[in-house]
């Protein structure tokens, strides 16, 4: 029986197809990866930005463009050139202590025998300090020793020896691309904007090759000359794409990030450049809290639904503003989203949602909700503290205009906006809106098409109100920024967030 059943395991081996055994390339050491698939190593674990966000972002991104298998190591330290051997690139999100002589003199060998490395944003002061016109070394912020060598792979560092090395307010800038024929920017135009950290006086390696630079303007501290963003670098045999940018999920989100971080890195790992210069990915970004969401009166892209993902809130949706008032509310939701744009609300309706607002629970305000209930003065004066204006009499009605790409900028500190901006994104704006010289303006826009504030804190005393004039359709729902600002609002105005 047992020269039997080994006999029949062997026959479903040689007459299996090698396609369904093989389905995937294998180094000879047995790492599975995709076939055909750029192998990519990123290093993350340790930093003093969000590695947690960004590190699935920056997988997301190679992953969306369908080159890369990516991998990613939390710990780099102990890595030999045996553990890296199966990869074609390294990408590192790392800015903490050093690795060792093995893990550094590793990775040093990957590079220059012939790989790629890929150095993002804040990993560009990672092992730094030293100042490169000297041979002194250094103590960094992380009191480790510096790296000397690692200027030889990165091309830019940063150092503590004036004029030291730093950054500005976070804001808009055009990122210039000042090399168009390189594998890597070919064909993706003169420039883009970039809502980021601008870096300025990084030490560089003479050998750099700069791609594109950026005006550090003085308004915004900045230096007053143009600072290299992108560069490349070649040690040895191999070859560095280097990015400054990527300081967050919103920053990650700049049109230009994306197509030249995934560029970037097919150049580094294979020295060429085949995803397209339209490529785009679609990045989709506790207390628990009980929210009401009313729609209707209005279309809108189903992506606004995605606002509500993940296990911080249980929300219920109501499709017009008839079903969601009425019954009583007060004991069953915490916070009430309004995104319809209903002009009538019975007698009742207004009753239980009055009574709600006046229990003290939470209301967030979507954009053309504020054109809801024109003949309520109670709800737009006391409780919105502004009014989108309909039909003009007295007053002329208020306008809009759509896909209009603005800057947004917080005022002032609030817990509703910490981290959130400044922002850029396409959105619709809306002009000569009555809004309270009372309410707390929290994000603005110098966008012209628009009346200037874009979200702001209701004076009404008896509720947390919060009014978001964003949130026309899939740009702004897709956002990172303005999918952040949201659930902060939902959880300020449920008392969750102070």
């Amino acid at each position: 029986m047992r020269k039997m059943l080994i006999g029949l395991c062997y026959l479903l081996v040689v007459v299996m197809p090698a396609s369904l055994i093989y389905a995937e390339d294998t180094d000879p050491r047995g790492q599975f990866f995709k076939k055909g698939a750029i192998r990519v190593l990123i290093l993350a674990g340790r930093n003093n930005h969000d590695w947690r966000a960004t590190t699935p972002a920056l997988k997301s991104i190679l992953e969306e463009s369908g080159r890369f298998d990516v991998r990613v190591e939390e710990e780099p330290a102990g890595m030999t050139s045996y553990t890296l051997g199966p990869y074609d690139l390294i990408v590192l999100d790392y800015q903490g202590p050093r690795w060792g002589e093995v893990t550094e003199k590793a990775v040093m060998n990957f590079v220059k025998s012939g790989k790629g490395l890929v150095i993002y944003h804040g990993a560009s002061y990672g092992f730094s300090g030293l100042d490169v016109l000297g041979d002194r070394h250094v103590q960094t912020g992380i009191t480790e020793p510096v790296w000397p060598e690692f200027i030889q792979l990165s091309g830019g560092v940063w150092s503590v020896e004036n004029p030291k090395t730093a950054h500005g307010d976070r804001h808009s800038f055009k990122v210039v691309f000042v090399e168009q024929e390189h594998p890597i920017t070919n064909g993706l135009g003169d420039s883009f904007i970039a809502t980021d950290e601008l870096y300025h006086d990084l030490r560089m390696d003479p050998a750099v090759e700069v791609l594109a630079t950026a005006y550090s303007d003085t308004a915004t501290r900045g230096t007053g000359e143009d600072e290299p963003i992108l560069w490349t670098m070649r040690p040895g045999k191999g070859r560095t794409f280097h990015t400054a940018l990527g300081h967050d999920l919103s920053a990650l989100n700049a049109r230009g990030f994306a197509v030249t971080f995934a560029r970037g890195c097919e150049w580094a790992a294979t020295g060429k450049v085949t995803i397209p210069p339209n490529f785009d990915p679609l990045r989709p970004v506790d207390a628990n809290v009980r929210a009401l969401v009313v729609t209707g009166g209005h279309d809108y892209d189903s992506d606004f639904y995605t606002l509500f993902e993940g296990d911080w809130l249980t929300w219920d949706h109501k499709p017009t503003n008839t079903e969601a008032f009425k019954n009583p509310i007060r004991d069953k939701y915490d916070v009430v989203v309004m995104y319809d744009m209903s002009r009538e609300l019975g007698d009742e309706g207004r009753k239980n949602l009055r009574d709600f607002v006046e229990s003290g629970k939470g209301v967030v305000v979507l954009h053309h909700a504020l054109a809801n209930y024109n003949d309520w003065e109670w709800w737009w004066r006391d409780v919105v503290g502004a009014k989108y204006i309909l039909e003009g009499g007295s007053e002329p009605a208020s306008a809009y205009k759509h896909d209009v790409e603005l800057n947004v900028t917080s005022v002032g500190r609030h817990p509703v906006t910490a981290d959130v901006a400044p922002m850029r994104l396409i959105d619709e704006t809306y002009k000569h809106m009555w809004i309270s010289p009372e309410v707390k303006v929290i994000l603005k826009t110098d966008e012209e098409s628009s009346d200037g504030p874009l979200a702001w804190i209701s004076p009404y005393e008896k509720s947390r109100v919060v009014v978001i004039q964003l949130g026309h359709d899939r740009h702004a729902h897709r956002y990172p920024g303005f999918r952040k600002l949201v659930k902060r609002a939902i959880l300020w105005s449920a008392g969750k967030l102070d």
